[in-house]
């Protein structure tokens, strides 16, 4: 779709009388009832209003773009107002807008809609577009002028062996407008500095010219200029330089000598692997899944702590027959048990896996996939077969759909996706999935919770060596996943040996370095410090550093001592609700805090004298 099929003769108005911004806003409105575009005059200028207090579409150069997606639109269009003596705008260089651009999109607008609007927004940034539109005398010689520069480019990246090479992603809250301003900006400014980019526009037609991983490993550094969520963890171990949609616009300079320079912290990703990119095949799997993990984390932690709180009016004062009963206890437990967050925890996990996969499309699926697997008894389990089942499922529907003809392509996403996406997600996991996954999940649970004590201190054994082998890598996090999956089935013990155990690498590397300080530089030592309070917090990354530096002495210690104290834990039954917050949490524990803070100490203790006793004296 071009243009000049959503600007036409009838939204041009070259004339406009008011000097204030409400004033601008209500003649373009006005152009768009009387061209016949809109059919709720008051519901679009609402819409456009409050897209403003988001922040101002004055984004400078002359130029105001306000914008709205809404049911009150019939049909996409452009409004095109130019003022001689400029209007207040509010602009981003405090100057008075001369040209305005309203666009009008309805909820359903499809994907070439979008398009057009993107390119609309990228011309503006041209000097000679600019010219053209102020020198126009008629509404024809407007249209002519973007029939003359509405053409379809293919972005093509050659990078030069003595050019520099950085990647960007924009994004606005509505993805009409500022996201494509943003990256034509940022694209005209680096070919004036000599410098090669590629932008990633997350639109509202969904995310264009994605960067790949080669893309990501081979820049300098990343610019994110966005103001809505943005897919970080595929960025982890390069610099990322975060500014808002309006500095990409007006700032584009400043973010590529920054970008060139790698003046940035390296970005860590929260799920990500070692090197912190999107991959393929197991890796890509992995992805997936922490995606729904972290995203189900929340209500774990919160409903967990919940719980945990209640109980200390009493092991069943949540429950209104009984004598300790007590109101507060059963609303800690109605929040955050079945009734509240537990009751999402695999809804959620299976929905973000399947958005993972799908992106938006998947989301529904997975969560009615997710929520059958809860109610059918198959869990935790259940939900990762959903989640995943659901991904691929929308993944296949999109190959299925994609000959249609483009005139339903605004229909796929509200309609087609969920309809068949939902429908055979649940008849899979109705009749296929949930009988037998409930089966062993049952079988499982059984299994855990008849341990005896020997077969407990060798899953303790088992836990502690995953957490500490590669301190927040795939192994971690699998014993990580382990454990908060066995919270939704009631089963708490493995959740608190594995707390125990990423503990201990960070605190006993840091009671080492206090220890035994000769076999520690003074950089070492400070670092060390540092470690008490990652270590309590049950941040098991900060061993990282002293691994990666000496990684055949430091890795068997941090192993051996976290193994210990999850062999302690287990011994000790402990149990925890939690998955999270560390010594924070620590009197939450089920079956006795001062074991708890034994088994963590213990366990420390060791690693911190493995260390002093591998570790060579270090000469300063």
């Amino acid at each position: 779709m071009r243009i000049t099929e959503l600007l036409t003769k009838e939204t041009i108005l070259l004339s406009m009388a008011g000097s204030t911004k409400l004033d601008a806003i209500e003649e373009l409105v006005e152009v768009l009832e009387n061209a016949g575009k809109i059919d709720n005059k008051m519901e679009f200028k609402e819409a456009i209003l409050k897209r403003e207090q988001q922040s101002t579409t004055g984004v400078g150069d002359g130029i105001a773009i306000p914008h709205a997606k809404t049911k009150a639109v019939k049909a996409a269009a452009i409004v095109f107002g130019r003022s001689a003596n400029g209007v207040d705008y509010d602009s981003l260089d405090g100057q008075p807008a001369h040209l305005f651009f309203m666009i009008a999109a309805p909820e359903g607008a499809n994907n070439t809609h979008l398009e057009a609007l993107a390119r609309l927004s990228g011309l503006l940034m041209r000097d000679e577009v600019r010219s053209k539109l102020l020198a126009a005398s008629t509404p024809d010689e407007v249209v002519a002028v973007f029939d003359r520069y509405d053409r379809d480019e293919e972005e093509e990246i050659a990078v030069p062996a003595n050019k520099k090479f950085v990647v960007a992603v924009t994004a606005c809250p509505t993805g009409i407008a500022h996201t494509y301003m943003a990256a034509d900006a940022l694209k005209a400014k680096a070919a004036e500095m000599g410098v090669v980019i590629k932008v990633e526009t997350n639109g509202s037609g969904g995310a264009k010219n994605v960067l790949s991983d080669e893309d990501i490993r081979n820049a300098e550094a990343v610019i994110v200029a966005a103001d809505t969520k943005v897919e970080m963890d595929r960025f982890a171990g390069k610099p990322v330089i975060e500014a808002a949609v309006a500095d990409g616009i007006r700032k584009p300079k400043e973010l590529i000598e920054r970008a060139v320079r790698k003046d940035a912290p390296l970005y860590r990703g929260s799920t990500a692997g070692q090197d912190g990119y999107k991959k393929s095949g197991a890796a890509g799997i992995y992805k997936h899944l922490m995606n729904g993990v972290s995203n189900m984390l929340p209500f774990v932690v919160g409903g967990g702590i919940l719980i945990a709180l209640s109980f200390m009016f009493g092991i069943n004062s949540a429950n209104p027959d009984d004598p300790t009963y007590h109101p507060i206890a059963k609303a800690l437990m109605d929040i955050g048990g079945g009734a509240g967050a537990f009751g999402l925890l695999v809804p959620v996990l299976a929905g973000f896996i399947a958005m993972s996969i799908a992106d938006r499309p998947g989301f529904a699926a997975g969560m009615v996939g997710g929520l059958l697997a809860a109610t059918g008894g198959a869990g935790f389990l259940g939900g990762l077969v959903a989640g995943f089942l659901a991904g691929y499922l929308v993944n296949g529907l999109k190959r299925a759909f994609a000959g249609l003809p483009g005139s339903l392509e605004g229909i796929k996403t509200i309609l087609l996706y969920p309809l068949f996406g939902i429908a055979l997600t649940g008849f899979l996991m109705v009749f296929l999935i949930n009988e037998p996954v409930a089966a062993l999940n049952k079988a499982i649970t059984e299994w855990l919770s008849g341990m005896g004590t020997g077969n407990a201190v060798l899953l303790g054994i088992v836990l502690g060596l995953m957490m500490a082998v590669d301190m927040g890598g795939p192994v971690n996090k699998a014993a990580y996943v382990f454990g908060t999956g066995l919270l939704a089935n009631g089963v708490y013990e493995p959740m608190a040996a594995i707390m125990a155990a990423g503990m201990v690498p960070p605190l006993g590397i840091a009671i080492a370095t206090t220890i035994f300080k000769n076999k520690f530089s003074q950089q070492d030592r400070d670092a060390g410090k540092a470690n008490y309070i990652m270590g309590l917090s049950f941040i098991t990354e900060g061993a990282i550093p002293f691994a990666a530096a000496d990684p055949l002495r430091v890795i068997p210690s941090v192993m051996a001592g976290s193994a210990v104290a999850g062999a302690l834990s287990m011994m000790f039954e402990i149990g925890l609700r939690a998955p999270h917050g560390g010594l924070f949490v620590v009197p939450l524990v089920e079956g006795g805090w001062p074991l708890y803070l034994l088994a963590v100490l213990i366990g420390s203790v060791v690693t911190a004298l493995l260390l002093g006793f591998l570790k060579k004296t270090v000469k300063e």
